[in-house]
């Protein structure tokens, strides 16, 4: 098994010996589906928006691969810290290979997390439109995960203090989730509002997703594919180029 694998691998087992971190990771979710679900359920259908859940369910799985994903990069400074990345570093492998081997173990991981926030969803109401569309939504959900995986590793590599990294990280996330149509409709914004959205990259994760699941898309689902995977490619290089000046 290559280098990739390798790194890859062991992502996944950290993920699987963590379970408290796996439980604690789904109770936002489950706590904004359940309150926002229900508790604006009755108000988006007198809007004649339809049924809430049906809405929000893709948002809040495209919110739970963001938060793990980001949150992830947290293990390059964790690892930095008490010397096992100078070990990995040290060894006759590429950086790019152990930083796409990293990456690829936290999107999988995060896309794991997306799979049991969309069960759970099931269970309290969400219905997928079409079953065959299921691995177009799972396509979407690596997409999510495999960028915001590069964004936390490329931050993660230029921090040293464990304690900065979620503070930068909250600042970065709470705009991309709020202003990404997770949990309101794009249509009908302001134009200024709009505008943002539009450069915000997980509008096009929300956006295909929803599209996918619900068939219910704003921006089309080739549109979402086309800017997803040219902005995961260029977040994979920026990332990898980062981890790769990464001073021991």
């Amino acid at each position: 098994m290559g280098a990739i694998g390798i790194m890859w691998l062991r992502q996944l087992k950290r993920y699987w010996r963590s379970r408290a971190r796996m439980i604690g990771s789904l109770g936002q979710p489950i706590l904004f589906l359940v309150a926002l679900g229900f508790g604006f359920g009755p108000i988006y259908q007198k809007a004649s928006g339809g049924n809430y859940i049906e809405f929000l369910a893709p948002g809040i799985i495209a919110m739970s691969i963001l938060f793990t994903a980001m949150f992830s990069g947290i293990e390059v400074i964790w690892d930095r810290q008490f010397g096992f990345l100078k070990e990995t570093l040290v060894s006759p492998v590429s950086r790019t290979k152990i930083m796409l081997g990293r990456t690829l173990g936290g999107a999988t991981v995060s896309v794991i997390q997306g799979i049991v926030v969309g069960i759970i969803c099931m269970l309290i109401g969400f219905r997928v439109d079409s079953a065959i569309n299921i691995p177009l939504a799972i396509l979407f959900m690596f997409f999510i995960a495999l960028l915001f995986t590069s964004l936390g590793t490329a931050v993660a590599s230029r921090l040293e203090d464990m304690q900065a990294f979620p503070l930068i990280m909250n600042f970065l996330v709470m705009p991309i989730f709020f202003l990404s149509g997770a949990l309101f409709p794009l249509e009908g914004l302001p134009p200024s509002i709009e505008l943002v959205a539009r450069f915000d990259p997980l509008s096009y994760g929300v956006d295909g997703l929803r599209g996918a699941l619900t068939g219910a898309s704003h921006l089309g689902l080739v549109l979402d594919v086309a800017i997803l995977s040219a902005i995961t490619l260029g977040f994979v290089i920026l990332g990898s180029y980062l981890f790769s000046k990464i001073e021991i």
